[in-house]
């Protein structure tokens, strides 16, 4: 029983220490976006869908 323990221990243990990594590694920016920005607008055009425009006929009349 004692062992479960010592695993209850170590794994929180281990679970902090990769928590304080992952806050350490968001602080330094490690995981900013600095590639996508520069790479939007050469995309935008694909990202946009083109919505069917809702026309109304008329009657042209000749003056």
């Amino acid at each position: 029983m004692s062992v479960i323990y010592i695993l209850l221990a170590i794994s929180i243990i281990v679970a902090i220490g990769f928590f304080i990594a992952f806050v350490l590694a968001v602080k330094s920016g490690q995981y900013d976006d600095s590639y996508t920005p520069s790479v939007r607008m050469l995309f935008e055009d694909e990202l946009i869908k083109d919505k069917p425009r809702k026309t109304v006929l008329t009657k042209k009349t000749n003056n």
